[in-house]
């Protein structure tokens, strides 16, 4: 079984149970996309840990540096393309202009 998720042909999006994410700003250099990438799991860490220890505020302050962090990847936020090509983040690619593509390479069960 391959490890690699499917990736869209352009490069902007993997392909996770039907579903497309905006992957990161292939612009970031490596040293750039691993500290933000450390940033992120420390902040879903401390998600789990607000979330168990049941302290909203701290809840709270995670989630907004797991947005921070995934905004500086470029996952979230604005496009970092520039071809005016729309945001198809979070649909099912059956939905989007991936869809004949998507419907070509789709893993059968």
């Amino acid at each position: 079984m391959d490890s690699h998720p499917l990736t869209t042909p352009d490069g902007r999006y993997i392909v996770v149970k039907g579903r497309l994410w905006r992957r990161s700003d292939p612009k970031l250099t490596p040293g750039e996309r691993e500290k933000l990438t450390r940033d992120l799991m420390s902040a879903r860490r401390d998600v789990g840990h607000a979330l168990r220890s049941g302290d909203a505020t701290a809840t709270r302050a995670a989630r907004r540096r797991v947005d921070k962090a995934k905004t500086a990847l470029g996952e979230r936020g604005p496009v970092w393309w520039n071809d005016g090509a729309p945001d198809e983040n979070r649909r099912m690619a059956r939905n989007t202009s991936y869809a004949e593509w998507y419907a070509a390479v789709e893993p059968k069960p």
